[in-house]
C-alpha cells in the first residue's frame, strides 16, 4: 500500500473536542487577520499624509484590489472545502490532485490580473472621477499591485492548503510576516527613508506587494516541510476537469459573492463622489476600519470551514451542529465589541487618517450609522461560510446579491436623490436586516436538507451496530 493511500490516525478535526478545536484553529487566524487589518489601516494612514486626493485614489482602487482577493480567496474556499472533505472521506489521492490543481489555478489567476492591470487601470479610474491627480495616483498604485499580484495569489493559495489540513497556526506566520514587512516598508518607500527614493503612493503599493511575495515564499516552504498530508508533484498540477469543477462548485459562487462587493463599492463611490470626493474618502476609511471588526470573524470562519467540511465528509452531524452554534456566538460577540467602539470612539478613529473638519463632519455620522449593521452581520457571515462548507455556495451567492445589489446599492441611490448625504448611509443597516432574515430561512433549509438526514443515517448505523453486538 502506497504512502498516499494511508494515514497513521484520523485528523484532529474528527476527534478533538469542538470548542477546543474551533479555538485552536481560529485564534491563529484571528490574530493574523487582525495584523492584516492593522497594515491595511497603516497603509492608508501613511497615504493620507500625502494628501486627501492620494487617500481618495487608494480608496477608488479598492474595488479592483477586492476583485483580486475575491478570486484568490474564492478559489481557496473551494479548495478548502473539497480538500477537507476528501480528507474526511480518506480519499488521499484526490487530496493531492486538489492541491496540485489549486496551484495551477493560482498561476492562471495571476496572469489574467496582471494583464488587466497593465492595460485597463487608467480606464478604471477615469470611469470614477475626472480629477487628473486622483487618476494619476490611482494608476500608479494599481499597476504595481496587479503586475506583482503573484504574491497575493500564491500567499492565499498556500494558506488555504494549510487551513484545509487543520494547520492554521502556520497561516498566522505567513500573514503575520507579510503584514510586518508591509508595516516596516510603508513609511520607508512612501517618504524615502534610510536612503530609499521617495516613491509616494507607488511606495505604498511596493510595500504591499513586497509583503505578499515574502508571505507567499514562506507559505510554499511551510507546505513543503510541514503539510505532510499533501504530496506535491508537477503531475498533480496538470489540470483535471473533475477536480476544477469540484473546486469551483463551491469556489465560483464565493468568487462572484466577493466580486459583488467590488461592484457595490464601485457603485457607492459613484454615488458618493457626486456629493464630494471627501465622502468617497470617508467610505474608503470605513472599509479600512471595519476590517478590524470583520477580519476576526473571517478568521473564525477560516477555522470553522475545514471543521464543518471534514465532519461533513466523515458524516458526523453533531460535530457540525456544535461547531456552527459556537461560531455564531463568538461572531456576535466580536461584532458587538466593534459596534461599541464605532459608536464611542468615532472621532478618534477618523483622526488616525489625518481627518480635516470637513471629513469629520461627514465621517462621524457615517461610521455611527453604518456600524448598526454589525449587530446582525456576524450571523450572516457565519451562515454564508456554513453554506459553502456544505457545498451550497449558491445560497451564499443569493444572500450577497440580494444584500448588496438588490437592496443596498439601489436604496443608497434612491436616498442620495434626497440630497442629504447622511441618509445614504442608512442603506447599510437596512440591507443587513434583509440579509439576516434570508440567512435564517436558508440556515433552516440547509439543516433540513443535510444535517437531519445525516443524523438519521447515523442513528440507524448505531442501532445496527448495537444489534450485531447483542
Amino acid at each position: 500500500m502506497t504512502a498516499e493511500n494511508t494515514l497513521p490516525k484520523e485528523n484532529k478535526m474528527g476527534t478533538m473536542p469542538i470548542n477546543k478545536l474551533l479555538i485552536s484553529m481560529s485564534v491563529p487566524m484571528i490574530i493574523s487577520m487582525l495584523v492584516q487589518a492593522l497594515y491595511n489601516i497603516v497603509d492608508s494612514m501613511f497615504v493620507a499624509q500625502i494628501s486627501e486626493n492620494a487617500l481618495t485614489a487608494v480608496s477608488l482602487a479598492f474595488p479592483a484590489q477586492n476583485l483580486m482577493i475575491a478570486v484568490a480567496t474564492g478559489t481557496g474556499v473551494g479548495v478548502n472545502a473539497l480538500l477537507s472533505k476528501s480528507l474526511g472521506e480518506k480519499n488521499f489521492h484526490r487530496v493531492n490532485l486538489v492541491a496540485g490543481n489549486a496551484l495551477f489555478l493560482t498561476l492562471c489567476s495571476y496572469i489574467v490580473f496582471a494583464l488587466l492591470g497593465v492595460f485597463f487601470s487608467r480606464l478604471f479610474f477615469s470611469l470614477q472621477t475626472d480629477i487628473t491627480e486622483i487618476i494619476d495616483y490611482g494608476v500608479e498604485y494599481l499597476v504595481i499591485c496587479t503586475v506583482f499580484s503573484f504574491g497575493i495569489f500564491g500567499q492565499v493559495s498556500f494558506e488555504k492548503l494549510l487551513q484545509s489540513t487543520g494547520k492554521t497556526i502556520y497561516t498566522m506566520c505567513t500573514q503575520g510576516l507579510g503584514a510586518i514587512i508591509n508595516l516596516i516598508f510603508d513609511p520607508i518607500f512612501i517618504f524615502g527613508l534610510l536612503g530609499f527614493p521617495k516613491m509616494g503612493v507607488a511606495g505604498a503599493a511596493a510595500a504591499t506587494v513586497l509583503g505578499q511575495i515574502i508571505a507567499c515564499i514562506l507559505g510554499a516552504i511551510l507546505n513543503h516541510t510541514k503539510n505532510h498530508e499533501i504530496q506535491f508533484s508537477l503531475h498533480n498540477m496538470l489540470p483535471k476537469a473533475r477536480i476544477i469543477k469540484g473546486i469551483y462548485a463551491v469556489g465560483l459562487p464565493s468568487i462572484i459573492m466577493a466580486s459583488i462587493s467590488s461592484i457595490m463599492t464601485f457603485g457607492m463611490n459613484k454615488i458618493l463622489i457626486a456629493f464630494t470626493s471627501t465622502a468617497t474618502a470617508v467610505f474608503g476609511v470605513y472599509f479600512k476600519l471595519q476590517s478590524f471588526v470583520f477580519m476576526p470573524v473571517f478568521g473564525l470562519n477560516n477555522g470553522m470551514v475545514p471543521i464543518v467540511a471534514y465532519n461533513f465528509g466523515a458524516k458526523k452531524p453533531d460535530r457540525i451542529t456544535k461547531t456552527v452554534k459556537l461560531s455564531i456566538i463568538y461572531a456576535f460577540l466580536m461584532m458587538l465589541i466593534g459596534f461599541i467602539i464605532f459608536q464611542l470612539f468615532t472621532e478618534w478613529l477618523l483622526m488616525i487618517f489625518n481627518a480635516s473638519e470637513h471629513m469629520l463632519s461627514i465621517g462621524i455620522p457615517a461610521l455611527r450609522i453604518i456600524s448598526i449593521s454589525f449587530l446582525l452581520a456576524g450571523y450572516s457571515v457565519i451562515c454564508a461560510s456554513l453554506f459553502q462548507a456544505l457545498g451550497h455556495g449558491l445560497l451564499s451567492l443569493c444572500i450577497s446579491v440580494l444584500r448588496q445589489l438588490v437592496v443596498l446599492l439601489p436604496l443608497a441611490f434612491l436616498l442620495s436623490k434626497t440630497g442629504i448625504l447622511n441618509r445614504v448611509w442608512l442603506a447599510f443597516p437596512a440591507a443587513e436586516l434583509v440579509s439576516f432574515a434570508i440567512c435564517v430561512y436558508f440556515h433552516r433549509y440547509s439543516y433540513r436538507k443535510e444535517i437531519i438526514p445525516m443524523q438519521k443515517d447515523t442513528t440507524i448505523l448505531h442501532n445496527q451496530n448495537d444489534i450485531q453486538k447483542v
